[in-house]
């Protein structure tokens, strides 16, 4: 086991932090971590937001209530970004055609490795972190709060700081339900009621339903559309 392997296997989502600031050193150096991780042919097609006014954050806030937003030293939007991408292909031709789900994907993907890396960055150098999806839910006026031009769409946040709470590192899927060898290899709800299981062992009193319970909640209803909305209103969709 190497250093490295015993950081990345320690990862657990913080969502509340002390007071410490991240320096501007430490975090220029956590961003182009990030930055060096693999992109689709070297596009790098997002773009990052640095927060960390507490007048922003409050904003933000207000359009996504969780609190490690508050909390966070620095918050950090993820964009997926094909704006510059309209301005290279100008200088060669007038047919731009950034919407459709390849597209969507390149800068999805971009942006999570990069934000991979910068999370793994940051916990190296002994701050913590959580990523915030749900920023997706309020596109609309994240897009506005941010100026987002055409061809842009947030992903996902970062709150990053100094850990000011400690728990176990939350118990993954066994080995042999996500790693197959050669071909996929189909499983039936056995394996599912014994995650429920695991999961409810680790989660204990704070559990408020089990985690198939939570993919119901999820991909049991329609998907919430503000996120295709705001891809069509960008042109992306």
């Amino acid at each position: 086991m190497t250093e490295t392997i015993d950081l990345m296997r320690q990862h657990r989502s913080i969502r509340r932090f002390t007071d410490k600031e991240i320096s501007e050193e430490d975090l220029k150096n956590m961003i182009n971590a990030g930055r060096a991780a693999s992109s689709w042919k070297n596009f790098q097609s997002y773009s990052i937001i640095v927060v960390r006014s507490n007048e922003k954050k409050a904003a933000l806030f207000d359009l996504v209530p969780q609190e490690a937003i508050r909390q966070s030293s620095v918050f950090l939007l993820f964009v997926g970004d094909l704006n510059r991408a309209q301005k290279g292909v100008a200088l060669h031709t007038d047919e731009f055609y950034p919407e459709g789900t390849e597209n969507l994907l390149i800068s999805s993907v971009d942006a999570a490795l990069a934000a991979q890396n910068t999370l793994l960055a940051a916990e190296s150098l002994g701050y913590a972190g959580v990523i915030i999806g749900l920023v997706r839910y309020a596109s609309k006026g994240i897009g506005q709060l941010f100026d987002l031009p055409a061809y842009t769409y947030p992903i996902f946040g970062m709150a990053l700081g100094q850990a000011a709470e400690e728990h176990a590192v939350k118990p993954r899927l066994p080995y042999e339900a996500v790693v197959f060898d050669e071909m996929y290899q189909e499983q039936d709800e056995t394996v599912i009621k014994a995650y429920d299981q695991v999961q409810a062992d680790y989660a204990g009193d704070r559990a408020l339903a089990t985690w198939s319970e939570r993919l119901a909640q999820q991909f049991g209803a329609p998907a919430n559309p503000a996120s295709s909305d705001y891809l069509q209103e960008k042109k992306l969709l």
